[in-house]
């Protein structure tokens, strides 16, 4: 592991040296870069406008800022109970993230995390390297009708982290990732883990399946159909039998 962790007055860095050889509170605002773009999509995929590239090509990083969502996010944007450095949100992010590319799985390299207390609540942030020509699924399905060959590959990829028990508690059609090479990715493992094999496993695939579903609804033209969920699954099932 790379990981160094340094004290602030309000909290603590943790980052790779490797990848950001010094680190400063600035790095974690758009400001503290000499490019910085919010990221946009669409379909609804731009998420909570929480989220940035910065820095400059070729090497760009991502950073976001947690921020909750659904009805309590309408009431606490940004604000999580401390219970631990270790159990921060971003903390713990970014030992997942950096335990899952050190075996070779499709994510962002973690590149630096930090949270900031306020008494017994504490605001987070991460940054990660970019990964280049990517796209959403569903931006890689709005612009053309994607073969039985593809939907496969996804449900292989999915079967992939799955066997390795990752767990992605928000396994959606914008978290999952398709670059140039159509190759699959995941991205935003805010609250996931490593797993023993159980029912989260089937949970993820239904959560993937009531997105496309949903964003079908907002666009009628998107190339997704029920044969290609079962395209999916086949992929899914298929690496199963093969390992």
């Amino acid at each position: 592991m790379t990981e160094t962790v340094e004290r602030t007055k309000t909290g603590a860095i943790l980052y790779d040296k490797a990848i950001i050889n010094q680190i400063s509170a600035e790095r974690f605002t758009p400001e503290g870069w000499p490019h910085a773009e919010i990221l946009t999509g669409s379909l609804r995929s731009g998420g909570r406008g929480n989220t940035m590239f910065v820095g400059n090509v070729p090497r760009q990083f991502v950073l976001r800022h947690y921020r909750r969502g659904g009805l309590l996010g309408k009431l606490v944007r940004d604000t999580y109970i401390f219970s631990g450095e270790d159990l921060t949100r971003s903390f713990m992010e970014w030992r997942l993230l950096d335990k899952l590319a050190a075996n070779n799985m499709n994510v962002p390299r973690p590149a630096a995390a930090r949270f900031i207390r306020r008494g017994t609540f504490y605001t987070a942030d991460l940054i990660t390297v970019r990964i280049p020509d990517v796209v959403s699924l569903s931006q890689y399905i709005a612009v053309a009708d994607r073969g039985e060959g593809f939907w496969q590959s996804v449900g292989a990829a999915i079967r992939k982290f799955h066997e390795a028990g990752v767990y992605h508690s928000d396994m959606n059609a914008y978290n999952v990732q398709i670059d140039k090479d159509g190759d699959v990715w995941m991205l935003d493992f805010d609250k996931g883990a490593l797993k023993s094999p159980g029912p989260w496993q089937q949970e993820t695939l239904s959560r993937l399946h009531r997105s496309l579903k949903k964003i079908l609804d907002l666009d009628p033209r998107l190339h997704f159909r029920a044969a290609n969920w079962e395209q999916l699954l086949q992929g899914y099932f298929n690496a199963a039998r093969s390992e």
